[in-house]
């Protein structure tokens, strides 16, 4: 077994050494791009301005309560389980197993939806109170006697508590913008290791003394208050107030009377297969908010279109300028917004 993990690690460093780069050719962003200018290359005066900002001290500590619950939780599941259920190992196991692939799927899942609705303080918090939701129920559901209602309140609890993980580092970059990621993300990561080891000390010493129950509500206290603080904080999100001074909305009637913007946003889209000289968007997607579908032309066509294509926004991504003209078609010019971007 280690020396497949050693071999799949070593694969990785190659992998890593070869392909990865400093950073991309352009910036991906206006944020990013200013982002040189405004910060400064000093890690201690960096790590000084953090401990400065109020709402990133709240969201260290109460991401270090999170993820030092789960650390513990995760060390000492196998002990609570065969506790209540002796002889199933094998089990506990495979507990741990749903656990683990739960939070790959609220990983995925939540940072899909975060990227998409950029609800930051929002998702973290609703996340937060499904993790402190999910451990009670597990601490009160965990003696009696039905090893499938521990696979499942487990299941639950991993997909929330690791699904929270991306949210932290993603609302904390939002939240020290324009500071460097490492310093933020190292300071986000001590905190779980601290407090990882506080939690699983003091469960070990719970359960001897006590039992799991007591254990595992020493755990939802501190989830509670870690729901508290993260209701304190305040949703400063710098970088999207930078990336903000960017979009620019016109709608299709407005764009009526805009030849020249049209013909711009063609010439764009052409400029794929030749060099033309741009205007100052590099880029464009069409919105679709249709007010009525069954007014349209072909309504069932048209509902179907939306639901499939449009509503998603990855057919918009990836072929702007056909999603422009078949949403031309089967919508008046008001449902139609194009979101250009300088």
């Amino acid at each position: 077994m280690f020396y497949i993990i050693g071999g799949v690690a070593t694969l990785l460093f190659i992998l890593v050494i070869i392909v990865f780069k400093e950073k991309p050719k352009h910036p991906p962003s206006r944020a990013q791009s200013q982002k040189p200018a405004l910060t400064s290359s000093d890690a201690l005066s960096a790590i000084i301005r953090l401990f400065k900002n109020l709402n990133f001290v709240l969201l260290v500590i109460s991401y270090g309560l999170n993820a030092g619950a789960f650390y513990a939780l995760s060390t000492l599941l196998n002990r609570m389980v065969i506790l209540h259920y002796p002889g199933e190992e094998v089990n506990a196991g495979r507990i741990g197993l749903t656990m683990t692939i739960a939070g790959i799927l609220g990983t995925v899942i939540t940072g899909i939806w975060l990227d998409k609705t950029k609800t930051y303080k929002e998702t973290t918090l609703v996340v937060y109170i499904m993790t402190l939701v999910g451990m009670v129920v597990y601490t009160f559901t965990l003696n009696l006697a039905h090893l499938w209602v521990v696979f499942i309140t487990t299941g639950t609890m991993g997909f929330f508590m690791t699904g929270y993980l991306p949210l932290g580092f993603e609302f904390a970059v939002e939240l020290t913008y324009p500071e460097p990621e490492a310093v933020s993300a190292g300071l986000l990561n001590v905190c779980p290791q601290v407090f990882g080891i506080m939690f699983t000390i003091s469960q070990d010493q719970i359960i001897g003394k006590y039992g799991a129950m007591p254990a595992n509500i020493f755990l939802c206290v501190f989830l509670t208050l870690g729901v508290v603080l993260t209701a304190f904080i305040k949703a400063d999100l710098r970088r999207q107030k930078v990336n903000g001074k960017n979009p620019k909305n016109v709608s299709m009637w407005e764009l009526a009377g805009q030849s020249s913007e049209f013909l711009a946003l063609l010439r764009m889209w052409l400029h794929r297969w030749g060099p033309v000289e741009l205007p100052e968007w590099t880029g464009f997607m069409v919105a679709v908010r249709p007010s009525q579908l069954s007014q349209t032309w072909r309504p069932e066509f048209a509902q179907w279109v939306f639901q499939h294509c449009f509503s998603a926004g990855l057919f918009q991504a990836l072929f702007p300028l056909p999603a422009l003209l078949l949403a031309s078609l089967l919508w008046s010019p008001e449902d139609i917004t194009i979101v250009t971007v300088c």
